[in-house]
This record gives structure tokens, C-alpha cells and sequence, in this order.
């Protein structure tokens, strides 16, 4: 009976601790980041993180700087204009309007590019037709569509939004 070659001994010997090893990197590779994420989730809940990353209650200084400039509004002129109708009867809207605009020195521009804005205004209340302007819906995307035209007349002011004072369609 032979003896095993010396060398087997030794492989089987090696052999052994690399799987102790292997379950350790495998406890480490798990447990390392699950304390990270607890502690992560710790500090954020108590509050901490939030404050350490500058996400926490404002400062005297940034309500200063957030409070918020009421918006300024520039009443248009009435506008009367006939409407496209297919009918033999002449059909007009009369309107009475508000731009608001959100600060007060694009007010200025806005009543200096007045005329402007009147004329586009009465240019494309020209090609709307009666059935167009009924209903909530009608009103909804005459005010999308004028509120398109006047930022493109005002330009670089900004206009946040059309008000209807007084819209009558005969």
C-alpha cells in the first residue's frame, strides 16, 4: 500500500480556509452597507443629514430673499371685433381684458408694445368662429392662444397669464 503523493495533503489543507474566508467577505459584502443604510436612514429621520446637506428650515435670510412680489396687471383696452361666421348674420365678440405679468417693471414694457398687442389680439379674434368661443372649453384655449401670442409680442417680458374682465359674443 502506497502512500498518497505528499502533495495532496497539502491541497486539501489549502483548500479549507478559503471557504471561511469566502463566507467572511460574503458577511462583509452584506453587512457593511446594510449599517450604512441604516445609519443613513437614521440621520435623515432624526433630521440631521438634511440639515448637514443645507435642505433644513430656511434661514431669516432666504425668507427675505423668497418672498414672494405680488403680480402686476395691465388692463387692455375693450376690444370689439367680428368673428368669422359662415352664417349671412354678422357675428361680434366684445372683450375686456387683464395681462398679468409677474414683476412690475415688465408692466412698462408691456403698455409700451400696447398697440402691438392689441393688433395681434384682434388678428386672430378675427378668424375664430362663434362656435369656437362656446363654453368653458372655448374660453380655456382663446386664453391659451392669446396668452401665446402676447408673450411673443412682449418679448423679453413675460407674460403669466390673461384675465377676462368681460367677454360678449353677439
Amino acid at each position: 500500500m502506497s502512500s498518497p503523493p505528499p502533495e495532496a495533503k497539502p491541497d486539501a489543507a489549502a483548500e479549507a480556509p478559503p471557504k471561511k474566508a469566502g463566507k467572511r467577505k460574503l458577511i462583509i459584502m452584506i453587512a457593511v452597507p446594510a449599517v450604512l443604510l441604516l445609519t443613513g436612514g437614521g440621520l435623515w429621520f432624526t433630521g440631521i443629514l438634511p440639515h448637514l446637506l443645507g435642505m433644513g428650515k430656511p434661514d431669516a435670510h432666504d425668507k427675505e430673499a423668497a418672498k414672494v412680489v405680488p403680480p402686476t396687471y395691465v388692463e387692455l383696452p375693450e376690444m370689439i371685433a367680428n368673428l368669422n361666421s359662415t352664417a349671412h348674420k354678422p357675428s361680434y365678440v366684445k372683450l375686456g381684458a387683464k395681462v398679468e405679468v409677474a414683476k412690475p417693471e415688465d408692466a412698462e414694457k408691456v403698455k409700451a408694445v400696447l398697440p402691438r398687442l392689441q393688433d395681434m389680439m384682434q388678428t386672430y379674434l378675427r378668424e375664430m368662429r362663434p362656435e369656437e368661443l362656446r363654453g368653458s372649453a372655448g374660453t380655456y384655449r382663446l386664453r391659451e392662444e392669446l396668452l401665446s401670442r402676447a408673450n411673443a409680442a412682449v418679448a423679453p417680458a413675460k407674460v403669466t397669464d390673461i384675465l377676462f374682465t368681460q367677454m360678449l359674443i353677439q
